[in-house]
């Protein structure tokens, strides 16, 4: 009698259930990669080889497949919540145990360490004090979270254009910084010194011949009785001569000069206490992006490196994996670098719950690097990927494999009817 059949297809049928309840039960789980049962028959041995009217003796759950398609992305409020667009898993580590995961749902630890909800850590590249990646081993990210430290101005770059039809006083008069007669226009940056005091640099442009501008600059409006600035030299000088040929292009100074400010002078000049910052403040002053052309006056670039302290204010997150703190002084900086890892055979990962994987000989060794390098995808952040299990379909092939044990059960039925009007003879 062929109970083994039933039996059989019934002992399928049951685990076929439980991989699609499973799938069901892990819908909403982020970063979750549905299962299926994958058959195959069971055939029986004679010891006269397998004729061509021999029969099956059934099937068996050959092996339970996982399925890496991509899930669904998702927005979330956590910046630190990542999604892998692509291949790839992120890398964990729990003192020194390695796993894999596409649940990308992380957090900072008390410590700065960069961790998911079981605590372990995210694995990448680190980044030293001035935002360069330190590329070696991956290592437990952490994030730091100091304040950041001021920076004193070192270039400053500026380029205007000044109006060729502005003309040339019959007599030029002393220049007065209070005097707005005896220059044509003016503009301001801020500079910063070595504590993070911002202070603010206006140039002064004055027309000393056709194609000759005279540039004068103070530092906070600090001037003398007649309007001259006080404590800040150009060039080791004040004023900057600014030469043009005919076609409206800087001719001189053909590169950037030193601008110089006594801050100690400037404080003095405001009757205020010395900032106590380093001083004079020393910086490039680049102004050859000038030119001279017949339209109206414009500041077409403006640029300096100094920046006063801030604090760590959020986090953005690159499609590199690059992560940059957002400070409040209006800078960012590098904290660190994510790393992926990808497989020859995904299918060959061992699932170890927890929306983690670890390898195996059949999945090969991971393939370490940063992402969109390799098959490696891309970081989206404040987001994460949803399971990709489709509903709809489970739920169908839940009614299928419902039918098919349904049918099993019957044969079992059937050979018992069988069996009993044998026994009935």
């Amino acid at each position: 009698m062929g109970f083994q059949h039933g039996l059989s297809g019934l002992r399928a049928a049951s685990t076929n259930l439980d991989v699609i309840g499973n799938n069901v039960a892990n819908a909403n789980v982020i970063g979750f990669k549905q299962s299926q049962a994958q058959f195959s028959d069971i055939f029986a041995n004679s010891l006269g080889g397998a004729g061509s009217n021999q029969v099956g003796i059934g099937t068996q759950v050959n092996t339970i497949a996982q399925s890496f398609s991509q899930g669904n992305i998702s927005n979330s409020t956590n910046p630190l919540d990542m999604a892998i667009v692509g291949g790839g898993f992120f890398r964990l580590s729990d003192n020194g145990a390695i796993s894999f995961s596409r649940n990308g749902q992380f957090h900072l630890d008390k410590s700065g360490f960069l961790v998911n909800a079981d605590n372990l850590n995210v694995t990448g590249y680190p980044a030293d004090k001035n935002g360069k990646i330190i590329v070696s081993g991956p290592t437990n990210l952490q994030l730091s979270t100091a304040e950041m430290t001021p920076q004193a101005t070192t270039t400053f770059e500026t380029g205007v254009n000044l109006d060729s039809r502005t003309l040339v006083p019959a007599t030029l008069p002393a220049f007065d910084a209070t005097d707005p007669d005896t220059y044509a226009r003016s503009t301001s940056g801020t500079i910063f010194d070595s504590l993070g005091n911002s202070h603010v640099f206006t140039l002064f442009f004055q027309k000393s011949a056709p194609s000759t501008w005279d540039v004068y600059a103070t530092v906070d409006g600090a001037v003398d009785a007649s309007g001259v600035p006080v404590g800040v030299q150009l060039d080791g000088g004040s004023p900057l001569a600014l030469t043009f040929d005919s076609n409206g292009v800087m001719t001189a100074p053909t590169g950037s000069v030193t601008a110089s400010v006594d801050l100690s002078a400037v404080a003095t000049n405001l009757g205020i206490a010395d900032w106590g910052a380093t001083t004079p403040l020393d910086f490039d002053f680049d102004i050859t992006s000038s030119t001279q052309f017949g339209s109206n006056f414009a500041v077409n670039k403006l640029s300096q490196d100094g920046f006063t302290s801030g604090r760590l204010a959020g986090y953005g997150i690159s499609d590199d994996g690059t992560i940059q703190g957002n400070y409040t002084n209006g800078e960012n900086r590098t904290l660190g670098q994510l790393v992926l890892a990808s497989f020859a055979n995904p299918n060959g990962l061992k699932p170890q719950g927890n929306n983690q994987w670890v390898e195996t000989a059949a999945s090969g060794l991971p393939l370490i690097g940063v992402p969109l390098t390799g098959t490696l995808g891309e970081i989206q952040s404040a987001a994460v990927e949803e399971a990709n299990v489709d509903l709809t379909t489970e739920l169908v092939n839940l009614i299928t494999a419902q039918r098919v044990y349904q049918a099993n059960a019957k044969t079992i039925e059937t050979q018992d009817a069988v069996l009993q009007t044998l026994v009935n003879l």
